[in-house]
């Protein structure tokens, strides 16, 4: 019998999860334009400003559902994909507002974390043939290109003011994880080689400081790329900056660099066998390191559990890491790991009522929001249910779109 990820039935699972899944966020999608923040029952959450960042991810995801055939999902990733050509991005100096709120007066300030987004979104609204997608990623490639990508130091830097006229000085390895993964998509999508060539370059640089901190990655760095180990000691559940190695991202990167391996094809192994060590790591630390089922949010520099609430992204995010490095070497002990998580996500995250996936639980598996409120987006738990299906490469959209899904 084949094990989980190659087996028709659970691949037939993962299909029908797909479509649930675009179910929960059908009222996303904004009347203006853009993508709201969803509650507990996929209702917009109109207490929360108008982000870009999730804009993103629904045009990404609900271009995804269009390429699959899944009906509406097209008018959804249109609908946000005009919030991020209108009300998010900024006229005066170029570049995408972090947010927008609902009477129209943006934040403050330039995030890589956000630009990347709209990058891979709008590759993925290419690849879906939206309306708009084409001018979209051609200004998305030439602001990241200009403002965020420094090639001096083969890495992006992370904020500037709003004006595009001050850089700060934190580097941030999350907004250069998600720069990696809208530059794979964006290579596969226009075929542009030299978008592998910085993905790897970001990647063997987390590769060695990861390999030089026992494989938990630094996430924080000043501007001469420093580690700051301390950073955030005080705010330990920071959403995106957290103190320590987190968890997630130690998944996360691993796969990320066996998408890059299939990318270039290069066979020397390096890449593969650094994405194996993030992954022990990140299970040898995170997963149940408190005796309850689950992943702690993250640990110290010794492994020692910090934040223990249990995040729906860390748990999809192992299981893409497990399909991917299985795919890669046939290992079965990653098919086990596979199959043990999405026990686990079936059991606590997924909502088998009100739909989705809760987006925290407490160190006892029990809902949880003091870090995500609601369930934001679908970005995440869609994808958990595509990578299983589909080649290492090409990226997501462009391997749907050649019928490359299994």
């Amino acid at each position: 019998m084949p094990e989980w990820p190659d087996s028709a039935s659970h691949r037939a699972w993962l299909d029908a999860h797909t479509r649930h899944l675009l179910a929960f966020g059908r009222n996303t999608a904004d009347a203006r334009g853009g993508a709201h923040w969803l509650d507990g029952d996929g209702r917009p959450d109109r207490s929360k400003p108008m982000h870009t960042w999730i804009t993103a991810r629904t045009t990404h995801v609900y271009a995804l559902g269009s390429l699959l055939g899944v009906p509406g999902s097209a008018s959804i990733a249109e609908a946000a994909l005009v919030g991020l050509t209108s009300r998010l991005h900024d006229d005066a100096h170029g570049g995408w507002h972090p947010s927008v709120s609902h009477d129209g007066r943006p934040a403050d300030g330039k995030a890589c974390y956000d630009h990347a987004f709209v990058l891979l979104a709008a590759g993925s609204a290419v690849q879906a043939g939206l309306a708009g997608a084409a001018d979209l990623l051609a200004e998305a490639q030439r602001v990241f290109l200009d403002r965020f990508w420094s090639d001096a130091d083969g890495r992006c830097v992370d904020e500037w003011d709003t004006a595009f006229s001050a850089v700060e000085p934190y580097r941030g390895i999350n907004a250069n994880m998600h720069a990696v993964e809208a530059m794979l998509a964006t290579a596969s999508v226009t075929g542009e080689r030299a978008w592998l060539a910085r993905a790897d370059r970001v990647c063997r640089f987390v590769a060695d400081i990861a390999g030089s901190h026992e494989w938990r990655i630094p996430e924080h760095h000043d501007d001469t790329w420093q580690p700051d180990l301390d950073l955030n000691r005080d705010q330990p559940d920071h959403p995106f900056k957290p103190f320590g190695a987190t968890i997630g991202h130690g998944f996360e990167w691993s796969r990320l660099l066996v998408h890059l391996d299939a990318a270039l094809g290069s066979g020397d192994g390096s890449l593969v066998e650094a994405a194996e060590r993030l992954f022990q790591r990140a299970v040898t630390d995170g997963w149940a390191a408190d005796g309850a089922p689950g992943f702690v949010y993250t640990t110290d520099w010794s492994g020692t559990p910090v934040v223990r609430d249990r995040m729906h992204w860390v748990a999809a995010e192992a299981i893409g890491a497990a399909a991917a490095l299985h795919r890669r070497t046939g290992r079965p002990e990653y098919a086990q790991w596979y199959r043990r998580w999405w026990d686990y996500a079936d059991a606590y995250l997924i909502d088998h009522v009100r739909g989705s996936w809760r987006h925290q639980l407490d160190h006892a598996n029990h809902l949880a929001s003091s870090v995500w409120e609601g369930k934001p987006d679908l970005y995440h738990a869609v994808q958990a249910t595509l990578i299983p299906r589909l080649p290492l490469y090409p990226m997501l959209a462009t391997a749907v779109d050649e019928g490359l899904l299994a």
